[in-house]
């Protein structure tokens, strides 16, 4: 698909100035900026990210009225249950709270809800979980926030509920509903959202946050009120042993690894080296990547895909053992089960994937893709809508329907805020939450049609056609003398990468093409020259170049800079992602 190339630039001496206050190069200083980083204070902590920068959780709204009731808890031998979720970050999240009150000798047990039997999310099946425990706290991780009648079943049956949650809440249209003081502990009043009547809710969108925190996974969440609570056992240090698992619900749902979150994931993918937890170690082999340097990115195809097989397609209660098991034994049974889920996965992924395509070529696609029918397996619905959602640059919705009742999966592109967008189809849902830019709804199959109208006509009176032509953000147009090894090592420094803090990408034009190849069938091989100065290129998976590029004349070209290291030798090496004639 066509790509619009978009240059980011900056007043110069600003850039200047940066690269001189902060010890960087301007390239970096340009690249922070891009990221939002715009002071010297905030490059130096950006680029030293350390577990001192973790903000005291205390100060967070809800934590202080939490951590009593814990204790509470504690002191009085109550029975607590952990309410969970059957995705990566809400696994990771129950796993973190589940382990911390167990350090503290704690009687806490676990629910994770079903996604075929029970749907998403904190509802009645987890209150009558609690009761038939006996537990008298039930605290919810990675869910709760818009669960309303659960919170009043809960409150009714004489259960405290605590909330930890990252998701959207409700915003307030004027009417009385549940609000939150600056304790974080649930009231009625009229205030900007509308919560559930739960004792506390902590939720990071939901109250006044530093800007660092609110961002966080609900494994992040978590690992806040994780962190509380060692404190308060004078165990605060402790906190560190729970990144890896935070790291892993933070990549998992696609939040800006900025502020803590960059923390939490760097912490994190340094102590998965290690594996001192069996259960990771064992899905490090695996997954093939036992013994290499661990990088973000790989943790979206490796560990968090076999994480989510279980959620997909068989219940999830196994894979809170895997994370937390001491025994080496159960932690390999468990991670070969979850690889065979992941290809069992992946064949029904796959399916659906091709029938939502053969569905897709029958229609005009509109602002936005609704695509729906009988039996799509409910685990896959949001892969598929991800897929054609960054294939066509458009919001997708799959929609699986049963019978009367039907589910849906949404991705959207960075334009539209989707949850924003479903909140004004609300009349026609039964229920629905999520993100700016991934949700979930349920809907009575007769208004499958009408929401398809409505979320179109919603879409396309804020967009214009360049919105669905994908664009390719270049941080910097350089020269290659401005490449470098210590340019290549700085670069290094920004890790790690994903949704928020991307591969930084740097743009250079009219460069001569020397030796084009195709390398492993696939692959494109060159060195680029500029002036006097030419630099080894690989592009992976852009061998078509070779037919559809004239490399006889001058192109622009799109890379990332690094060094290369093979049998000893260390050379410069620009990682392409882009190609073009020169103009």
């Amino acid at each position: 698909m066509h790509r619009r190339w978009l240059i980011n630039r900056t007043n110069h001496e600003y850039i200047l100035y940066l690269s001189r206050a902060a010890s960087v190069s301007p390239v970096v200083a340009q690249i922070l900026v891009n990221r939002g980083v715009k002071t010297p204070e905030e490059i130096t902590a950006f680029l030293s990210p350390s577990a001192a920068g973790l903000s005291d959780p205390f100060n967070m709204p809800g934590i202080q009225a939490a951590v009593e009731r814990i204790f509470r808890a504690a002191k009085d031998n109550e029975r607590v249950l952990v309410h969970g979720d059957y995705d990566a970050d809400g696994i990771t999240a129950t796993a973190i709270v589940l382990k911390t009150l167990r350090t503290m000798g704690m009687d806490c047990h676990y629910f994770i809800p079903d996604r075929l039997k029970h749907g998403y999310g904190f509802k009645a099946e987890g209150v009558r979980r609690a009761k038939d425990l006996g537990a008298g706290l039930l605290i919810t991780v990675d869910c709760g926030i818009t669960s309303f009648e659960a919170a009043a079943l809960a409150k009714h049956e004489l259960i405290d509920i605590i909330i930890t949650d990252h998701h959207e809440p409700l915003l307030d249209n004027g009417s009385n509903g549940a609000g939150m003081n600056t304790d974080g502990v649930a009231e009625l009043k009229s205030p900007r959202f509308v919560l559930p009547e739960a004792l506390v809710v902590i939720n990071p969108k939901a109250g006044n946050c530093n800007p660092n925190i609110e961002n966080l996974s609900g494994a992040g969440v978590a690992l806040k009120l994780a962190h509380a609570l060692l404190m308060k056992c004078d165990k605060g240090s402790e906190v560190l042993e729970l990144t890896d698992l935070a790291a892993i619900g933070t990549a998992a749902d696609v939040v800006p690894l900025t502020g803590e979150n960059r923390i939490i994931v760097q912490a994190g993918l340094k102590l998965m080296e290690s594996s001192p937890r069996h259960g990771i170690r064992e899905m490090k082999k695996v997954s093939g990547i036992d013994g290499r340097e661990l990088k973000a990115g790989q943790l979206s195809f490796t560990l968090i895909p076999r994480i989510n097989a279980a959620g997909r397609i068989s219940g999830c209660g196994d894979v809170v053992s895997l994370l937390l098991t001491e025994s080496h034994d159960e932690a390999q049974e468990l991670s070969l089960w979850l690889d065979g889920l992941n290809g069992q996965r992946q064949g029904i992924e796959e399916m659906v994937y091709q029938e939502a395509l053969l569905k897709l070529g029958s229609k005009e696609p509109g602002p936005v893709i609704v695509l729906s029918s009988e039996g799509w397996h409910r685990g896959v619905i949001g892969i598929v809508a991800s897929r054609i959602a960054e294939t066509f640059c458009r919001p997708v919705f799959i929609i699986s329907i049963d019978g009367d009742s039907a589910r849906g999966s949404a991705r959207s592109i960075p334009a539209v805020d989707i949850y924003k967008a479903i909140s004004s189809c609300a009349d026609f849902l039964t229920g629905f939450g999520g993100h700016k830019q991934a949700a979930g709804i349920e809907l009575r199959t007769v208004d499958i049609s009408a929401f398809e109208e409505c979320i179109n006509r919603v879409v396309g009176e804020t967009l214009d056609k360049d919105n669905f032509t994908p664009v390719l953000q270049i941080d910097a147009d350089v020269d290659f003398c401005d490449i470098t090894f210590s340019l290549a090592r700085e670069l290094k420094m920004l890790e790690p990468f994903g949704f928020g803090n991307p591969e930084p990408l740097l743009g250079a034009r009219h460069l001569e093409v020397l030796s084009p190849r195709v390398v492993g069938s696939k692959h494109l091989k060159m060195k680029l020259r500029q002036k006097s100065q030419a630099l080894e290129a690989i592009g992976f998976d852009m061998g078509h170049f070779m037919d559809s590029l004239d490399f006889s004349s001058n192109i622009d070209a799109v890379f990332t800079p690094c060094i290369n290291e093979w049998e000893g030798r260390r050379c410069l090496q620009l990682n392409l992602k882009a190609l073009r004639p020169s103009t």
